[in-house]
């Protein structure tokens, strides 16, 4: 039997990391944020001052690249070739320039794969932005989580204070709308809602309400499975 997965998918700033994690923890299965793998490869292809019109070079460093996570005691990290890259990931910087290795079918054929074998041995809770349509087509439980967007760089503006980086709240705001329009028009893996997708949108829920919301839909799907 196939394990568990609640695909978790949804624009820059939804909500889907913090709710994410707090379902794999009372569910006790694995948290992953793909995002952060996308990410990871950016930073290091940004560190190896690759430019992100060279597809062969940043597919060949993505082969050439060794991804971990760990979710231990409600913390997500990430590891770049053994090294823990959890916050240098979250700067503007990365979250701008994500979005060309996400354009790269080779790259995302490459963290798929990584993500796919996560379920060869764990029940999981996986956020992003096509793990529904791309990864997982065959998830038991596919989850769109949605925001205003006004509400979602409000979101972001506070983590990343929380994380010590300052800066300016319409300059977010203009940037997620920019993300959300890449990732919503790229030709490989575009974000998308599909027939097959409890929608939620949490603008004005707290997060406990998105993850009881959330529990009670895997717990009608469990019985199913």
């Amino acid at each position: 039997m196939k394990k568990f997965v609640i695909a978790i998918d949804g624009p820059a700033g939804a909500g889907k990391s913090t709710v994410a994690r707090i379902v794999a923890e009372k569910l006790n299965f694995l948290y992953v944020d793909t995002g952060a793998m996308y990410r990871a490869l950016t930073l290091k292809a940004m560190g190896k001052k690759i430019p992100f019109e060279k597809k062969e070079q940043l597919i060949e460093m993505a082969k050439n690249t060794k991804i971990d996570i760990s979710y231990n005691d409600g913390k997500f990290k990430i590891y770049l070739d053994g090294q823990d890259v959890t916050n240098e990931i979250r700067t503007e910087q990365v979250s701008k320039n994500t979005s060309y290795i996400a354009s790269i079918l080779r790259i995302r054929e490459i963290l798929w794969d990584i993500q796919r074998k996560l379920r060869e041995k764990n029940n999981l809770v996986m956020e992003g932005r096509d793990i529904g349509s791309k990864v997982f087509p065959d998830a038991q439980l596919k989850i769109y989580l949605d925001a205003s967007i006004e509400e979602r760089a409000k979101r972001r503006y506070k983590q990343l204070k929380e994380m010590g980086i300052e800066e300016d709240f319409e300059k977010i705001k203009k940037e997620i709308e920019q993300r959300d329009e890449k990732d919503r028009n790229r030709e490989i893996a575009p974000l998308v809602k599909g027939d097959d997708y409890f929608y939620i949108d949490t603008t004005n829920l707290t997060i406990d309400q998105v993850v009881e919301k959330i529990l009670l839909l895997f717990k009608e799907h469990a019985v199913r499975s």
